[in-house]
């Protein structure tokens, strides 16, 4: 048995990407098996915010050779769609958890999920299907001390990092993350070769970032 009273593990969720103007969000699950605890905990995997990017690559490809997980990414262009409709972010993280908690559902048995605390639990409970009303959903906050929501933030960091460098590469333009002074300076850089038109493809609209970066000096 877990520290959660499960025998089937439990199922961590987090997300990567919510607070970077730049690039997608991205929600990851993982589920880790009780036998599969100590194994992650030797490699090191622990809360991706305190690891080095690289660091972060590395152990998102252990973590997958050991556990069922599951990726879902939300391109900004996709992101800023649907925060249009939903117009609520915790909304959209309730819907993007959801579907991770299904997607790994759909691969194992279990009945606890852990996912940190976004907004009320109600709302993430009405977002999930009728395979996921079936566990019990624990939200709190610091859920990262727990080793499944550690990998699943490792997870999703790996790939949010993996899509910035390769949306860099597509515009040629080295887009940093989080929500800086260099990043309204390189937003006004991609103004001036793309056009406003495009900046849906590439950041989160919504931010107070935008109005920075619209703004003529």
């Amino acid at each position: 048995m877990t520290s959660d009273g499960s025998s089937l593990g439990t199922i961590g969720i987090d997300e990567s990407g919510k607070g970077d103007y730049f690039g997608a969000l991205v929600i990851a699950g993982a589920h880790v098996t009780v036998g599969k605890e100590a194994e992650l905990r030797e490699l090191g995997v622990r809360d991706s915010k305190t690891l080095s990017d690289k660091r972060v690559l590395e152990l998102a490809h252990r973590i997958s050779a050991v556990c069922v997980t599951t990726i879902v990414a939300v391109s900004p262009e996709r992101y800023n769609n649907l925060y249009s409709k939903i117009n609520n972010l915790n909304k959209l993280l309730a819907w993007g958890h959801a579907r991770a908690i299904e997607n790994v559902l759909d691969e194992v048995r279990c009945d606890t999920v852990i996912s940190d605390q976004f907004g009320r639990k109600q709302t993430l409970e009405n977002a999930l299907m009728q395979k996921g009303r079936s566990v019990n959903v624990i939200q709190k906050p610091h859920a990262e001390e727990h080793i499944s929501v550690a990998a699943a933030s490792v997870l999703a960091r790996a790939e949010f990092l993996a899509r910035l460098t390769s949306m860099s590469a597509q515009f040629c333009i080295d887009f940093p993350k989080g929500a800086s002074a260099k990043v309204i300076s390189t937003g006004k850089t991609f103004l001036n070769q793309h056009g406003v038109d495009a900046l849906a493809q590439v950041a989160k609209l919504h931010f107070k970032t935008t109005s920075k970066v619209m703004a003529r000096d």
